[in-house]
């Protein structure tokens, strides 16, 4: 696999190692940005996959033996675990089909309503049936909207 070549090939083309990390970083993140998420509500052995190869690039990038904490190393790259990610993804996401109406086919699956008590207005989680339809934009958006902090300046300043 390229994870090994990545890493020495960092080290061999560029003098300055901090440029050299954030391309690296950024090859890995794009791959596992990929459709993430699609990833929301998956199977945990499949996130842990995802997390180990996280895990293992950081290794790499910062030459760091297997006895180093690896959320120690995603945060000296500055990098989020890959559940937390997925959701700041999918929040991301929901933001900007929410105020921008765009791409208009999800903008009209998600509808909001503002409570009595609250000027924030929330997202309308509709009923599923089913475990697996959960995983659907229409089900996990409003879930991971109205999972962030209540304040309207909190949640936009996320973004």
């Amino acid at each position: 696999m390229q994870l090994s070549s990545a890493g020495h090939r960092s080290h061999q083309t560029s003098p300055n190692d901090r440029v050299s990390t954030d391309v690296i970083c950024s090859l890995i993140l794009y791959k596992i940005d990929y459709c993430n998420v699609a990833l929301h509500g998956a199977p945990t052995d499949n996130i842990q996959k995802l997390q180990r190869f996280q895990n293992s690039e950081a290794r790499i990038v910062l030459q760091a033996s297997r006895q180093f904490h690896a959320k120690l190393l995603l945060h000296q790259l500055q990098c989020l675990l890959v559940q937390h990610r997925i959701i700041y993804k999918l929040a991301v996401q929901t933001y900007k089909v929410w105020s921008m109406s765009t791409p208009v086919y999800l903008h009209i699956r998600i509808r909001s309503q503002t409570l009595r008590s609250s000027a924030i207005p929330l997202l309308v989680q509709p009923f599923t049936r089913t475990d697996f339809s959960s995983h659907d934009f229409r089900f996990s958006a409003p879930y991971v909207w109205n999972s962030l902090p209540n304040s309207s300046d909190q949640r936009l300043c996320l973004f």
